[in-house]
C-alpha cells in the first residue's frame, strides 16, 4: 500500500513539474523566446536575397495603417516587407503635446540605445520623438514607441510576431555598423492626388514639406539627409547618379497661423547658405556594408529606464568568465562552511 502511495505521489509530482515547466516556457522573457524566431527571420531575409545586418529604413503610413521595412541591397534600398499596423491612436496630423494620445508624423531615427527589452512590451523601439523640428514648435511628448501588444495611446502598435521580426532586423543592422535607422512617418502616401484631397487642411503645408522627403527616397531609393531650417524640414537627396542638392523648405507655421486654402501653398525659397551649417537630424545612408554577416542574437538585459532614456547593459559575459565567477562562489561557500565547523 505504501509503495502504491509513493508511486501516486511521484506521478503527481512529475505532472506538477511538467505544468510548471510549461508555464515557465510560455512566460519566458522575449530575448530567450526570440532566439529561435531570430534565426527564422534571418533565413527569411536571406531567401529573399537580402543580407541580415545590412542597413534598414522604416516608413509608416497612418491612413493606410501600413509599415514598410526597406533593406539595402547593393547600393540601393529595396522593399523587404510591408506589415499591417495593428493600432495607432489619434487623427491624421502631428503630435503636439504630451498626453494628447496622438501618434506623430515627421522624420525620426533611433540607435542601439533606443532598443528596449523587457517591460510591458518585451521588444520595442523608441523612435526619438520629439526631434528638432517638433521642439521648434514647442511640441512635447516622450516614450513614443514602435511596439507589440496591439494597444496604443500615442504609439504604433504591431502584433508581437511582427514586432519580433522588425526588432530583429533593425537590431542586426545596428549591430553590424548602421549608426541610426530612419523612421519616416506620413499621414498617408503623399502623392499629389492624395494631397489634393486635403488642400483645406490646416496641416497642408506641413504635409507638402513631408512630401519632399518622400519624393527624395522614391527617386533615389537611398535615405536622404534631413535637417531643420527656418522651422521646416530641409531634405538633401543622396543619389550616386546625380549631384546632391538641398531642397527649398516649405513654411510649416503652427496651425493657428497657417490659413486653410484651396490652392497649393508655395515653397518659400531660402538662400542656399542659410542652412548649410545646420546639423542633420537624420543622416543619409552610409556606404554599403560587406555581405559577410553572421547572426548576432546575444540577449541583452535592460539595466535602467529613466524618463526619456533607455540604457542597456553589455552583452552577457563569455563562458570562461561565467565559469570563473562560479568557481569563486563555490570557493567562498566552502571557506564559510569550514569556518562554521
Amino acid at each position: 500500500m505504501g509503495g502504491l502511495l509513493s508511486l501516486r505521489t511521484l506521478s503527481v509530482g512529475l505532472s506538477l513539474a511538467a505544468v510548471l515547466l510549461l508555464v515557465s516556457l510560455t512566460s519566458m522573457p522575449s530575448y530567450h523566446r526570440g532566439l529561435h524566431r531570430s534565426q527564422e527571420f534571418i533565413v527569411k531575409a536571406q531567401q529573399a536575397g537580402f543580407s541580415p545586418g545590412d542597413p534598414v529604413l522604416i516608413r509608416i503610413f497612418k491612413r493606410e495603417s501600413k509599415l514598410e521595412l526597406w533593406m539595402r541591397k547593393d547600393d540601393r534600398y529595396e522593399l523587404f516587407a510591408t506589415y499591417p499596423i495593428c493600432l495607432w491612436s489619434g487623427r491624421l496630423g502631428p503630435k503636439e503635446r504630451e498626453g494628447d494620445r496622438q501618434a506623430p508624423e515627421g522624420f525620426y531615427s533611433f540607435d542601439r540605445e533606443q532598443l528596449r527589452i523587457g517591460g510591458r512590451h518585451p521588444r520595442s523601439i523608441n523612435i526619438g520623438f520629439p526631434n528638432a523640428f517638433d521642439r521648434a514648435f514647442g511640441r512635447t511628448g516622450s516614450y513614443i514607441l514602435l511596439h507589440g501588444g496591439c494597444t496604443s495611446i500615442g504609439c504604433f502598435a504591431m502584433t508581437d510576431p511582427v514586432m519580433d521580426e522588425i526588432y530583429t532586423l533593425a537590431e542586426q543592422a545596428l549591430l553590424h555598423g548602421q549608426d541610426r535607422i530612419q523612421v519616416q512617418i506620413f499621414p498617408f502616401r503623399p502623392t499629389e492626388a492624395n494631397l489634393a484631397a486635403y488642400a483645406n487642411s490646416k496641416w497642408y503645408a506641413f504635409w507638402r514639406n513631408l512630401k519632399e522627403g518622400y519624393d527624395a527616397f522614391e527617386h533615389t531609393r537611398i535615405p536622404p539627409a534631413i535637417s531643420v531650417c527656418h522651422s521646416a524640414y530641409m531634405v538633401t537627396a543622396t543619389d550616386p547618379d546625380a549631384e546632391p542638392a538641398p531642397s527649398a523648405p516649405v513654411s510649416s507655421a503652427p496651425a493657428s497661423s497657417t490659413p486653410a486654402s484651396s490652392t497649393p501653398v508655395s515653397s518659400t525659397p531660402v538662400p542656399s547658405d542659410a542652412c548649410s551649417f545646420e546639423p542633420s537630424i537624420v543622416s543619409a545612408s552610409a556606404a554599403p556594408a560587406p555581405k559577410t554577416h553572421r547572426l548576432r542574437a546575444k540577449p541583452r538585459v535592460a539595466s535602467s529606464r529613466r524618463a526619456g532614456t533607455v540604457a542597456h547593459s553589455a552583452h552577457l559575459g563569455s563562458r570562461p568568465t561565467r565559469l570563473a565567477a562560479a568557481r569563486s562562489v563555490r570557493k567562498t561557500a566552502a571557506a564559510g562552511a569550514r569556518r562554521i565547523h
